[in-house]
């Protein structure tokens, strides 16, 4: 592939989504411009242009590209996502297409991890049932105690975070210094051993998750990520552990998961993502008093267009250089 010089390059750049914060802000294509003054950048706010300007564009930067799209971008030779998952991208026309796919790895890391601690202890300390208790006047010091789960302390306990990329790793280097145990699951069966105390491969999932304490996941949407968190999967977790997922709303089986959060065969759950987003006003998991619901929130930060800014102009950098 003979990749472009700046002055012969035309970028398209293009989000738009109805939470606004995913949408590519004016800055960022500014910054492109300001540092190559002699790149065509074309910032759209709406997808009615997109196929028009994708004819002769060299990369395009964005969440989505439908397979139509992609197949009237004749000269296209780079997509950089601004999401970390890639999934939307992965059809055959693509893949076997020769174009370079990057993504926005790395650029969620912190927020997500931040999200992560705080949902730990959330669920350790009964937060989310001390608001309720709260809205109600009600002084439940001995409900709590009294309740299915005892308010506990995080040392000792075992963390196990299933898909130790960026954010795993993050996420590990901030609760290490609160004395839990890190385990992880990998592809692999390998990780950084300074973060995790013990690795386990993917195919030995069934044997990570019965030590388990608190269940995160965090990795990508692939076909063999999909509903890997099953009933077996479930019934294997300890009666007092929560699982949380920040990842996709796929890799859980939700219909199981609620019938293992009714019968409490596990402790609850911090759900960040849904099978279905907006999670439909019908479903159960409004409803359960072991479940923590956030509006996949865990990646918003301020500063997510400044790193998302960042990324992209490193990548052109390489791209040119």
């Amino acid at each position: 592939m003979k990749r472009t010089i700046p002055g012969e390059t035309k970028l398209v750049v293009c989000v738009k989504h109805r939470f606004t914060l995913w949408s590519v802000p004016p800055e960022l294509p500014a910054a492109v411009q300001r540092r190559w003054p002699e790149m065509k950048v074309v910032h759209l706010r709406e997808y009615d242009c997109l196929a028009e300007e994708l004819r002769d564009a060299d990369i395009f930067a964005g969440y989505s590209l439908r397979a139509e799209q992609f197949a009237g971008a004749r000269k296209l030779q780079w997509i950089h996502s601004t999401a970390a998952g890639v999934s939307q991208l992965m059809y055959p026309e693509l893949r076997a297409s020769g174009v370079v796919v990057t993504n926005a790895s790395g650029v969620h890391a912190v927020p997500i991890a931040e999200h992560l601690l705080g949902a730990v202890i959330a669920l350790a300390r009964h937060f989310p049932a001390a608001v309720r208790y709260q809205l109600n006047r009600r002084w439940a010091q001995q409900e709590f105690w009294d309740g299915p789960q005892r308010p506990r302390e995080l040392a000792g306990q075992v963390l196990l975070i299933i898909g130790f990329g960026a954010i795993g790793r993050e996420l590990a280097r901030r609760v290490r210094p609160l004395g839990m145990n890190i385990h992880a699951v990998t592809r692999s069966g390998k990780a950084d051993s300074e973060l995790a105390d013990c690795v386990f491969p993917a195919s030995r999932l069934l044997d990570a998750l019965p030590k388990a304490d608190f269940v995160v996941l965090a990795a990508p949407e692939t076909p063999e990520t999909w509903r890997m968190i099953s009933a077996a999967q479930l019934a294997a977790m300890k009666p007092s552990a929560f699982l949380m997922n920040i990842a996709r709303g796929t890799l859980v089986d939700e219909t199981a998961l609620i019938a293992a959060l009714e019968r409490r065969t596990i402790a609850g759950a911090a759900l960040d993502v849904a099978e279905q987003e907006p999670l439909p006003p019908e479903s159960p998991l409004w409803e359960l008093d072991n479940v923590f619901l956030t509006p996949h929130l865990s990646g918003v930060s301020e500063q997510l267009w400044t790193r998302q800014t960042q990324l992209l102009l490193e990548n052109l950098e390489r791209w040119f250089d």
